[in-house]
């Protein structure tokens, strides 16, 4: 690409960007004629998909970045009033990431400067406060600004759709489709549309841990008796998991001290994610002096779950194809023994099903028998919630196959 044209480029993102860190980048590279650099940062932009969108910050298109953000909300936004959807609002939440709350704010007055309500969390919260918020209060959307498991220079936009799933396939296209033709910011106001803007995490919390109350309401054999360290990975997890055990009377959760609190560094790993290689060392130290065998972990926004139990001196990390096998044998034991929740499983006549993803242990499929049907589906958490909603919906076992 001709000189020219990169910096009429440059010059192009210095108009739309109002944020001074990412603009003043740009400005250096324009300076310096660093014009590779910035064909790099300029040229290409970053796929908006099924999972919205994932990705180092930095000034740029294919980076994270308050402009990237309020671009794609508005696209978002636009998809939603165009579908005829937008009344319902849209759920914004955010976590203890670098620029997390200042995304999630320039995100709901992009939503706000288009007349859509935005039911804002105030305050830090994990990832499923947002799809559980969505299916709360019948809103059209939700966003989750978040990179999950990823380094902490990175951060990201999750996209649920109006039945607290993520998207899926076509709609990804669509937003994509309606980001490109949404490209000149409405607002940098992040204070404004307040009229629009309802705070909701005081009532969502009291609705999410009372209806987690009552899906663990067992017989305390089920808990109590096995001690466990605990670590939300320098994430959001702690507050969460404290307030649970406390409600079902447990005080058997030792948390790792040094990574109880919320830190956007990650100081004590490498990468914040409980499968990784060495990610767990701190919790199992913590368990081996205090002799206990079992550690529980989650990622920083922690919609990710790891179990590793000392076995004969060794710990041993469970893949999730084990978790799952657990869960799964849990959900569909005998009846008599099943929790209150259990009563409430996706049925179809008389069968009883437990959906598992085509890249899975057949673990499930042999655990089976006669007692439930496995029904398979593509790969990921969106292709499982979306498929469990088709089945409530209609109750066919054709629903269910891929």
């Amino acid at each position: 690409m001709s000189q020219t044209k990169i910096e009429v480029l440059a010059q192009e993102w210095l108009r739309l960007d109002q944020d001074d860190e990412t603009r003043s980048k740009i400005e250096r590279l324009l300076g310096q004629q660093d014009h590779a650099e910035l064909e790099s940062r300029l040229c290409t932009r970053l796929t908006f998909g099924t999972a919205g969108l994932r990705a180092q910050m930095g000034a740029g298109y294919p980076f994270i970045n308050s402009l990237t953000i309020i671009q794609t909300s508005q696209g978002l936004a636009a998809y939603l009033l165009k579908e005829g959807v937008a009344s319902g609002g849209i759920v914004v939440g955010y976590d203890a990431r670098h620029n997390s709350e200042k995304f999630a704010r320039l995100a709901a007055a992009a939503f706000t400067a288009k007349g859509i309500r935005v039911w804002w969390y105030e305050d830090l919260v994990h990832t499923p406060m947002v799809p559980f918020g969505v299916n709360e209060l019948g809103a059209a959307a939700g966003i989750m600004i978040t990179a999950s498991h990823n380094p902490a220079q990175d951060n990201g936009y999750k996209v649920y759709g109006s039945n607290g799933c993520q998207i899926n396939t076509p709609v990804d296209s669509y937003i994509a489709a309606s980001i490109m033709e949404n490209l000149e910011p409405i607002t940098w106001d992040i204070e404004g549309g307040a009229s629009l803007r309802t705070s909701i995490l005081g009532s969502m919390r009291a609705k999410y841990f009372q209806k987690l109350s009552a899906f663990v309401g067992y017989p305390d054999r089920y808990m109590r008796s096995a001690p466990f360290v605990y670590t939300p990975m320098h994430g959001v997890g702690n507050s969460y998991m404290t307030e649970i055990m406390t409600r079902l009377e447990n005080p058997f959760m030792t948390v790792v001290p040094e990574q109880a609190k919320p830190d956007p560094d990650f100081p004590t790993v490498r990468y914040p994610n409980p499968e990784e290689s060495g990610a767990l060392d701190r919790a199992t130290t913590l368990a081996d002096e205090r002799g206990i065998r079992l550690v529980i972990a989650n990622d920083p926004d922690a919609d990710r779950f790891a179990v590793a139990e000392n076995i004969d001196g060794h710990w041993k990390q469970f893949t999730g194809d084990q978790v799952g096998a657990l869960f799964a044998y849990f959900l569909v034991k005998p009846k008599e023994s099943r929790p209150a929740f259990c009563e409430d499983d996706v049925k179809t006549g008389d069968d009883e099903w437990v959906l598992t993803t085509a890249v899975s242990s057949q673990m499930i499929s042999v655990m089976a028998e006669n007692d439930f049907t496995v029904g398979e589906t593509l790969t990921g958490f969106k292709w499982l919630g979306n498929r469990t909603i088709d089945l409530k919906k209609t109750r066919e076992k054709d629903a269910f196959r891929v």
